[in-house]
């Protein structure tokens, strides 16, 4: 669409397809409510049935026109927002719809298609250079069988994703459960069972030959401390602090709050941004505190007590005055062994559903690419 202002899009009447749409799905979503104002006079172009759309630009090249492919025939004008683009077939008859959301979605076409974009900080696709890649015509029936595969493969994968978020609402449901409790169990200030602190608020020295990794919250993942910087190390462990496994839990405490991960005796150095929870009581197990860390009524605790306006920040003070149940130890261990089999379940990638979904999209990857390779004819 073009001479859209953003009145336009406040009160639609018509329905338009969005650059996440294309860049989410290899085929258009039309179950949608984006709609656009497009008067009966105006002059836009409307997107058919077998049309290919594709993503116009990225902050990376790699992720340049990403493509989209309108599988349904509809009944009503749909139309397509700016940062997007499409081509549509001379002969509609060449090609199955279906094929093209695969074929388009080739490493090798994926290529071809990286190879059209250009910029600096933003990378915008050549619509002159897009339009000489080269793609195979195999006939239709092979097109037709190429497509039951492929599909096989994304239904397969669309029901594992289907049961891993179900299991995830599951594991939400039973770590509120657990974690809730009624009278009977005594409320204990994080002071009094865990010493507790945040790391540098200096920048530490750098060197290549450190052996320290220096970590800030957003190194912190899916309970995990996690470094894809192999360079980010500092010379020594400036800060001072140690940690023990089975004994401490760290926590972001600055822009994104509340991301945790327990320590397992990695080399680390601490920014500011996280806060450590070194445990010095025999009452609490450290299992137990991950996992409470992370319940609704922790975030709400955490959200309350944030402060700053653009970055939040949680205090270390505010953290000290946390008080958590504690209820006997044998009920802590008995209640985060229980959250430890639901958490591998739907968050470990190397075991449970995590992992069969990764091994099924790593095959259907497999499978797109040997599929979609083709001999050319000579000429």
């Amino acid at each position: 669409m073009s001479g859209k202002s953003k009145e336009d899009f406040s009160d639609g009447n018509a329905k338009y397809i969005t650059y996440m749409n294309i860049a989410s799905n290899i085929a258009v979503n039309t179950d949608i409510n984006t709609l656009v104002k497009v008067d009966k006079e105006e002059h836009q172009n409307k997107i058919e049935y077998g049309d290919v759309l594709f993503t116009g630009s990225s902050e990376t090249p790699d992720e340049v026109g990403i493509s989209s492919v309108l599988t349904k025939k509809i009944d009503e004008p749909l139309y397509l927002n700016s940062f997007c683009f499409g081509f549509r077939l001379h002969d509609k008859n060449m090609f199955l719809p279906d094929f093209f959301k695969y074929l388009f979605r080739d490493d090798e076409i994926r290529k071809q298609i990286i190879k059209t974009a250009s910029g600096v900080t933003r990378f915008n696709v050549s619509k002159k250079r897009f339009a000489k890649i080269r793609i195979p015509i195999p006939p239709l029936a092979v097109q037709e069988d190429i497509v039951k595969i492929l599909n096989s493969f994304t239904e397969l994968e669309a029901e594992l994703e289907a049961e891993l978020e179900a299991r995830k609402k599951q594991y939400i449901y039973y770590k509120e459960h657990l974690l809730s409790f009624t009278d009977g169990v005594r409320m204990v200030p994080l002071k009094e069972i865990c010493d507790i602190g945040d790391g540098l608020h200096g920048t530490p020295k750098y060197t290549y030959l450190g052996e320290y990794l220096f970590i800030n919250g957003n190194n912190l993942k899916n309970g995990h401390i996690v470094s894809e910087k192999k360079t980010n190390k500092v010379d020594e462990q400036a800060h001072g602090i140690s940690f023990k496994p089975n004994k401490t839990v760290l926590m972001s405490i600055n822009g994104t709050v509340g991301s945790v991960a327990r320590f397992n005796n990695e080399k680390i150095v601490l920014g500011k941004s996280v806060a450590y929870f070194n445990i010095n009581s025999e009452s609490i197990s450290v299992n137990y505190l991950f996992y409470y860390l992370q319940t609704n009524q922790a975030k709400q605790y955490y959200e309350f007590q944030k402060t700053g306006s653009t970055i939040k920040n949680l205090g270390l003070k505010a953290l000290r005055e946390f008080q958590i149940p504690v209820p006997p130890i044998n009920v802590q261990e008995k209640i985060a062994s229980t959250l430890e089999k639901f958490n591998n379940l739907v968050n470990d990638i190397s075991i449970g559903l995590p992992a069969e979904l990764k091994a099924r999209r790593q095959q259907y990857e497999y499978y797109r690419n040997k599929l979609l390779t083709f001999k050319e004819y000579a000429n």
